[in-house]
């Protein structure tokens, strides 16, 4: 009995119909997923701030809560080397990513498989503003692909400095202070 030899020509075309596949595959999910997050109702990008009361040479003579309780404040002037920090702590990639890190969640999650429990997050600082603007918990995977869509849509609307503004603004810094300014008095 002769054994023909495999066409290379045909292993060829094979690959070549399973790569174009893919592509479709990988395109037509694209736009699935852009369809989905521009269709994201985003939450209010102004939360409500601290009054103030200020003498006439600008110093805070005294601030309120707000409705919440909370302290808010203008994050107002902050010292650049603080933002780099910031960024190189919380975000490495904030500057080279749409919202969501890749890479940080899966190393995030492949950590969590080999130490059987959550040990290091793979949120950005975008998907921390989704989270803290819609006062929202991580504990579910539905909370955390709601905040990947809100991210993914607070950065087709606003820049990267628009996010770590509001960032400055809502952190959490213990107990009902919210944000750098309010961390600060």
């Amino acid at each position: 009995m002769a054994v023909r030899p495999e066409r290379s020509g045909h292993r060829l075309g094979h690959g070549l119909l399973v790569l174009a596949f893919g592509l479709f595959l990988t395109g037509a999910g694209r736009d699935l997923v852009d369809d989905w997050v521009a269709q994201t109702d985003l939450p209010s990008l102004t939360p409500d701030l601290s009054v103030e009361v200020v003498a006439e040479d600008g110093s805070l003579l005294r601030a309120f809560t707000v409705a919440d309780g909370r302290w808010r404040m203008e994050p107002g002037p902050v010292d650049p080397l603080f933002l780099r920090m910031l960024v190189a702590y919380e975000d490495k990639r904030f500057y080279d990513h749409a919202g969501v890190d890749p890479w940080a969640i899966l190393r995030a999650g492949l950590s969590a498989l080999r130490d059987g429990r959550v040990t290091s997050g793979g949120s950005t600082l975008t998907m921390q503003v989704a989270r803290l603007l819609e006062d929202s918990g991580t504990g579910r995977i539905a909370g955390k692909i709601r905040q990947m869509r809100v991210a993914l849509a607070l950065e087709r609307r606003l820049d990267k400095a628009a996010i770590l503004d509001l960032y400055l603004r809502i952190a959490p810094y213990g107990g009902n202070i919210e944000g750098l300014r309010a961390a600060t008095l």
